[in-house]
C-alpha cells in the first residue's frame, strides 16, 4: 500500500496531489481506439489506469491516466498523435467519503464539475474517480477539511 502524496504550500495556501491526463486526439474511424489501446498494451513501461472516451462526428478525445506519464507521452510522440495534458485530482472513496458526499461539498463551495471518470485501478482497494473542476486547489481544500484521500502520481504508480 502506497502512502499518499504530501500536499505542498503554494502563494494560494494549498497544493493538491494531482494526476497528469494526456487527452490524446483521433479520427472517428473505426480501429483508432483499438490502436491506441493495443500500443500501450504492448509498452513495457506505460499501463493505461483509467480511460475516457468522448466522441464527436469526425474526432473522438480519448482522456488517460497512465502509471508512467513519461513514456505514455514518449509513445503518443512516437507514433505522432496530437495530445496535450492536464492536471486531475483522483479522489478515493470509502467508508463515509462518497460520490453523493463530494459532490454535496463541491456544491457548497459553488465549484462545477467539468468531467469525472473511474479508474480501472484500486490503489488501495477502494474506488476511485478522475475529476476536474473550475479550481482545483479550492476543491482539494475542501475535499481534505472533508477527509477525502487525494491520490497522487506516486500512488497510481505504486498501484500496478
Amino acid at each position: 500500500m502506497s502512502k499518499a502524496a504530501t500536499p505542498t504550500e503554494t502563494a494560494q495556501g494549498y497544493s493538491p496531489p494531482t494526476v497528469t491526463q494526456v487527452s490524446v486526439f483521433l479520427d472517428n474511424r473505426v480501429g483508432k481506439l483499438h490502436d491506441l489501446v493495443e500500443a500501450f498494451a504492448d509498452s513495457p513501461d506505460c499501463y493505461i489506469c483509467a480511460l475516457s472516451v468522448h466522441e464527436a462526428a469526425d474526432h473522438a478525445v480519448v482522456r488517460l491516466i497512465t502509471d508512467n506519464i513519461a513514456a505514455a507521452k514518449d509513445l503518443l510522440h512516437d507514433r505522432k498523435l496530437a495530445f496535450c495534458t492536464m492536471d486531475v485530482l483522483v479522489v478515493e472513496f470509502s467508508k463515509g467519503h462518497t460520490l453523493s458526499g463530494m459532490c454535496l461539498s463541491l456544491l457548497g463551495a459553488e465549484l462545477n464539475i467539468q468531467f469525472a471518470y473511474p479508474l480501472m485501478i484500486r490503489p488501495n482497494g477502494a474506488p476511485t474517480i478522475a475529476l476536474a473542476v473550475d479550481d482545483k486547489y479550492l476543491a482539494g481544500q475542501i475535499l481534505r477539511r472533508k477527509e477525502f484521500r487525494l491520490l497522487g502520481e506516486a500512488d497510481i504508480m505504486d498501484a500496478h
